[in-house]
């Protein structure tokens, strides 16, 4: 989100006096590379863990075993900080002992009254405490570009003696390699060439694979199999086709910029539960041919201070590294409800005021499909243009539409059966998708635990006869929904 490096910022924070930076990143060797490069003839001291207290070039003990209470003792004064720099490495769980961050405290107040001295923080958790908010401001170590992500592997190429790769090869493999750090990056490689003894396209599975386990272990993103297409849902003409036109600009990023094209922000999909919202996320990626990222908005909250919003900042950097991509953000209105209400909590509006000035403000060919079932209960502001370049509305499937997805989930479990299901679609007024689903799982349980060879049209009916319609269950409030949206005016996912 921020166009300057991580290094061209910390210059900055440390030439205007920010006295605590927090380097959020377990990359420490590229993090000491950066910090080298900034001091500007000043002293560097170190404390970590494992050591103590440190210098910081040789990483020689200067009082081994020395505890972090003991070596802020030895820097309690003006003239001791004055000109140096303090690098604390693996700080977070010291951060929550009062003791430690009163002493740290007194050190930013050394520096707020002129002492020519920053603290630096490095750890790859973010914690916050309340007494230290004010003095910290936080870095998060920048994504590679694709010119580093080529750099690394024929650096990796290079020491290790490889055969170059072709132009083209290097270029999948550095697309492959995006929203992964140096650290990671090097170790992949490592692990094709111990499996294979050379980089091949048969690495990028592994590639992939490994890209997934980086996204699952950070807990705020998950990756999605594509699976579903286009052609599974039955119906939402309009949205299918305002998709396929947005998908050619995804397959032609660079050629579409050149042309003038804006990069498209993303859409927001909301009506009535089980009638294709989520399926439609995870179509938009398949048909875009690009990575399907989901964002659960309930794993970004953290019981420290900041920390839900490091959390977002990461999600949305990440998604940004790995783009082009789809980032799903499901059931929005879960995440947001109460923003601006006696029920909001200022962590939720802060969060809301976050993911609001990135999705004004974002052109990377990240593409948001955000997911709602309820869009009363979203802030105003998240609905005026210029959030997401559409909204549609889905509603329960029409007759024709109803059909479709008969067709469909009858061909995917019984592609032999020849069933005729215009009779079934008249029948099932008021179902959702969800609803015609269930109905032909339960038709197919029904004639198999019967001994049938195949299903008929009368198993279908049977279940549907059992079945409560969403419209049955619901209809109170979607007749209540569907008259919000049509007075919004926003668009019909249906034609």
């Amino acid at each position: 989100m921020n166009n300057l490096s991580i290094k061209e910022r910390l210059i900055r924070y440390i030439d205007a006096g920010f006295p605590i930076i927090y380097i959020n990143t377990f990359e420490e060797e590229k993090t000491d590379e950066i910090i080298r490069s900034v001091v500007q003839n000043r002293d560097i001291c170190e404390w970590n863990e494992s050591q103590g207290y440190v210098d910081f070039e040789t990483k020689a003990a200067f009082m081994e075993g020395c505890p972090l209470e003991t070596m802020l003792d030895t820097l309690n004064t003006f003239d001791s900080i004055d000109r140096k720099i303090i690098v604390l490495k693996d700080i977070h769980s010291y951060l929550e002992e009062p003791r430690i961050a009163s002493k740290i405290k007194a050190l930013a107040k050394l520096i707020n009254q002129g002492a020519d001295t920053s603290i630096i923080f490095v750890s790859n958790i973010l914690v916050i405490p309340k007494e230290l908010e004010q003095f910290i401001t936080i870095l998060e170590m920048d994504y590679l570009d694709s010119v580093e992500i080529k750099t690394t592997i024929n650096a990796f190429i290079s020491e290790n003696e490889l055969t170059p790769i072709n132009e083209k090869l290097l270029e999948e493999f550095t697309i492959a390699f995006k929203g992964l750090s140096e650290f990671e990056i090097n170790n992949i490689l490592a692990l094709a060439y111990a499996e294979s003894g050379e980089l091949t396209r048969q690495n990028l599975n592994l590639i992939f694979e490994q890209k997934q386990q980086v996204i699952r272990k950070a807990g705020i993103l998950e990756m999605i199999p594509l699976k579903e297409g286009i052609s599974d849902i039955g119906g939402l003409e309009n949205l299918k086709s305002w998709l396929n036109k947005k998908s050619k600009i995804y397959k032609n990023v660079n050629s579409a910029r050149e042309f003038g094209v804006d990069m498209p922000k993303g859409v927001l999909i909301a009506g009535v539960p089980g009638c294709g919202k989520s399926l439609s996320a995870k179509a938009a990626a398949k048909l875009f041919e690009v990575p399907l990222l989901r964002l659960d908005m309930g794993r970004l909250m953290g019981k420290y201070v900041g920390e839900s919003e490091g959390n977002l900042r990461k999600a949305i950097a990440l998604a940004e590294a790995v783009a082009p991509c789809v980032l799903w953000v499901d059931e929005l209105e879960k995440a947001f409800a109460g923003v601006n209400g006696d029920n909001g909590s200022e962590v939720t509006t802060r969060l809301f005021g976050n993911f609001l000035t990135w999705m004004q403000e974002k052109e990377s060919p990240t593409f948001v499909v955000a997911t709602a079932n309820n869009i009363s209960k979203l802030p105003p502001e998240l609905l005026r243009k210029g959030r997401f370049d559409e909204i549609f509305y889905v509603g329960l499937p029409k007759e024709e539409e109803r059909r479709k997805i008969f067709e469909i989930h009858i061909k995917r479990r019984r592609p032999n059966d020849n069933i005729s299901v215009d009779e079934l679609a008249k029948k099932t007024e008021g179902f959702s998708g969800a609803d015609i689903e269930g109905v032909v799982k339960d038709a197919v349980e029904s004639a198999f635990a019967n001994n049938k060879s195949c299903i008929s049209e009368s198993d279908i009916k049977e279940a549907i006869s059992d079945t409560n319609s969403l419209y049955e269950l619901m209809k109170e409030s979607i007749d209540k929904m569907k008259e919000d949206y049509e007075k919004r005016k926003f668009k019909n996912a249906s034609k």
